[in-house]
């Protein structure tokens, strides 16, 4: 392996010009002393690093913190305004679902199209077509405009191609995440083989960090455009956690008559179902301290407590939560009726405060609380009076400072029997 770096970042600056109107723009050209009427924006401010070949390298940081900027410059898609990026290899970029491809052209002619684009002759994309849409898997949709796919099958030729034209450099932002979960395992078991073998550098974002601590040996902690650190994966993302721990961790205070919270109602109208018989005016996940808490470490214990205003007389009142991924699939579920703890004979005006105690097992990641209250009806078959469900009634995101969890922990006994 070659000591001389394949990426090579010097003094990048990337700066942007914000107007607070369009026709700013065109007084700012014409003004004859040069009037400046937009504001500096730093997508990227004076950053420097450099990363050797056979790297795995996450980018991480908050929304807006310059991680796509930065991917896009060494791809060369932008220019910086100051600094010099160096590349010393072939680039192969996944950077926005369908970038670069033309919607007009089939599956096909989009493969030697991009081919082209890396310096590939004909012939040399003859030999890789059957790779690409074999790892593709979409079948007839090869010979269709790819104006006709949908989103996963979109990522499923643009990330086939990206991985079978040999790059030397592999860059992947966020592009996986719309594909269907067999072929994000596939990829990523793709890309963790090529890492494996040091036959390429990868420059990876992504919001999962389990997925970061998991692949990449280095990791690059951007914030506000500025780097703040670049280091080993472990030691980056646990930087990460535990700045976003210390700012977010402690939102507010819980006061016992919670009722009717503005921000609580804010977000819980999203595809929310009612009946104006019972509702949820607050739900909040809290610490052993009482204190609202956005950010969990594994193994905490917790409690979801859920404010219930009753509006009408009901003679059983049930109800429940779910914890979801992000992405909506149930991973945890409880209700009154599994605990025999319905509350019976509420009256109209009446209010609750529900507490669940919980221990946190989950993996590292984003997850949502969806909230229920039924009247039931006739359990054998699923039959309940809907009062009121909502399904992101919460959220909040788990990590652990000191190890790299990759699935989560069941709660189950164990026996050992010698026969």
């Amino acid at each position: 392996m070659s000591n001389k770096p394949i990426i090579k970042v010097e003094n990048l600056t990337k700066i942007y010009k914000l107007y607070d109107a369009p026709i700013d723009r065109l007084k700012e050209a014409l003004h004859w002393r040069h009037k400046k009427y937009h504001k500096d924006f730093y997508a990227l401010n004076n950053i420097s690093f450099e990363i050797n070949t056979g790297e795995c390298v996450g980018i991480i940081g908050k929304n807006g913190s310059g991680k796509s900027t930065l991917l896009k410059i060494i791809a060369k898609v932008l220019t910086p305004s100051s600094g010099a990026v160096t590349v010393n290899g072939k680039v192969s970029a996944l950077l926005e679902l369908g970038a670069g491809f033309n919607p007009e052209y089939t599956g096909i002619e989009n493969i030697y199209f991009q081919g082209s684009l890396m310096g590939y002759t004909k012939e040399e994309i003859d030999k890789k077509v059957d790779a690409i849409l074999s790892f593709a898997d979409i079948g007839e949709f090869a010979f269709q405009p790819v104006k006709m796919y949908s989103s996963g099958m979109f990522a499923r030729l643009a990330f086939a191609v990206a991985i079978n034209v040999e790059p030397d450099i592999l860059i992947v932002d966020e592009a996986l995440s719309v594909g269907d979960m067999f072929f994000q395992a596939k990829s990523m078991a793709k890309m963790k083989s090529l890492i494996e073998d040091k036959k390429v550098t990868v420059l990876f974002v992504t919001h999962d960090i389990s997925s970061i601590k998991a692949m990449c040996n280095k990791a690059i902690l951007l914030e506000n455009g500025c780097l703040q650190a670049f280091s080993e994966a472990s030691i980056v993302t646990d930087k990460y956690f535990k700045t976003r721990f210390e700012h977010e961790n402690i939102i507010k205070e819980s006061i016992d008559n919670d009722y009717n919270n503005e921000d609580f109602l804010r977000i819980s109208n999203f595809q929310r179902i009612q009946n104006n018989k019972a509702s949820f005016s607050n739900v909040v996940l809290l610490d052993d301290n009482n204190k609202v808490i956005k950010s969990v470490y594994l193994g905490q214990s917790v409690t979801l407590r859920c404010y219930v205003s009753v509006h009408e007389n009901i003679h059983n009142l049930a109800f429940g939560y779910h914890i979801r991924s992000i992405n909506g699939v149930d991973l945890l579920y409880n209700d009154s009726i599994l605990q025999k703890y319905n509350l019976h004979n509420v009256s109209s005006g009446m209010e609750f405060v529900i507490d669940w105690h919980f221990k946190i097992n989950l993996q590292n990641g984003m997850y949502n609380i969806a909230t229920v209250l039924s009247i039931p009806i006739n359990l054998e078959v699923a039959e309940v009076d809907m009062c009121d469900f909502i399904p992101i009634a919460f959220q909040f995101e788990v990590h652990d400072l000191a190890k790299v969890y990759s699935y989560i922990l069941a709660d189950s006994s164990l026996k050992v029997t010698i026969k």
